[in-house]
């Protein structure tokens, strides 16, 4: 594999767009639900491209998946945080629906990196 700028990667790019949809939805809330349920969903959200690139930057394949892997986590993380926005009602269906999309996309993009990356990393 050609190695690439984590900034054109696609996964990079589609954790970008899902922790900016994120933030464009939780920076309209109250306050109380901005500074327990929001910021921690802003912060699982933002984690995943921060992991992305922070591994890209490590310089060994091992160390870049094991940031994937912290990637991953966050990225379950944030899955989670819209369960409970939806429960919450602090999501509407449109806003659920533009994020279940790039949801659908990035956990087998993230996969998919991992592997490109090789077996014995």
């Amino acid at each position: 594999m050609a190695f690439l700028p984590f900034e054109d990667l696609k996964v990079f790019q589609l954790a970008e767009q899902l922790a900016d949809e994120i933030w464009d939805i939780v920076i309209t809330w109250k306050y109380f639900e901005k500074i327990t349920l929001g910021q921690q969903w802003v912060d699982a959200a933002d984690s995943v491209g921060a992991n992305i690139a922070e591994g890209a930057g490590r310089g060994t394949p091992k160390e870049n998946k094991r940031f994937i892997r912290i990637a991953r986590g966050s990225f379950n993380e944030t899955k989670y945080w819209l369960r409970r926005a939806k429960r919450r009602k602090l999501v509407d269906t449109d806003q659920t629906a533009k994020l279940q999309l790039l949801i659908d996309q990035i956990g087998p993009s993230l996969n998919a990196y991992m592997k490109s990356i090789g077996k014995n990393a």
